[in-house]
């Protein structure tokens, strides 16, 4: 069977950000029957990012690897990804990531950050080796109440181009 990670790298635990990875993460199982696992919310392993090897985030690379499909989510800092996720993802050579369906997902406070998903995120999981077949997910924090219709309005446009939950 098919799976989906949710990655998170918001310093706050437990944020609008992960809720919004994993109601987007639950969008894509109804369509493709991938099964999520366990969400990693980066900042509960912020004190092992640095440590080399770690059998702390080892396994939790080794299942952003083997999943069919990933969300990789973040706040938008400084117009773009948290440091948080990029030393998770840091660990990851060149490659890494093929056979991984990624979709890119930011919180940002206001629309001017848009972008901000697609040209500094998208990128790097595409250097990882992910394929990237949406448009990032940029999703306005001030809407957070709106949050099902936001999500079902990108869903809609975007989810079609994932394709099936069945390996490529």
């Amino acid at each position: 069977m098919s799976t989906i990670s949710v990655i998170v790298g918001n310093p706050k635990p437990r944020s609008r950000t992960r809720r919004i990875a994993e109601d987007l993460a639950a969008r894509i199982a109804a369509r493709t029957g991938a099964a999520p696992l366990p969400t990693v919310d980066l900042i509960e392993h912020a004190g092992s990012l640095f440590a080399w090897p770690s059998p702390e985030l080892d396994p939790l690379l080794d299942q952003l690897r083997a999943s069919r499909f990933a969300v990789i989510a973040s706040p938008t800092y400084k117009a773009s990804y948290t440091g948080l996720l990029k030393a998770f993802l840091d660990r990851s050579p060149a490659g890494a990531l093929t056979g991984v369906t990624a979709v890119p997902v930011f919180t940002t406070a206001s629309d001017e950050h848009a972008l901000a998903v697609e040209f500094t995120l998208r990128p790097l999981l595409v250097e990882l080796g992910a394929s990237v077949p949406t448009r990032g997910l940029a999703f306005p924090t001030p809407r957070f109440d709106r949050r099902d219709e936001i999500l079902d309005a990108w869903s809609e446009t975007q989810l079609p181009l994932l394709g099936s939950g069945s390996a490529a």
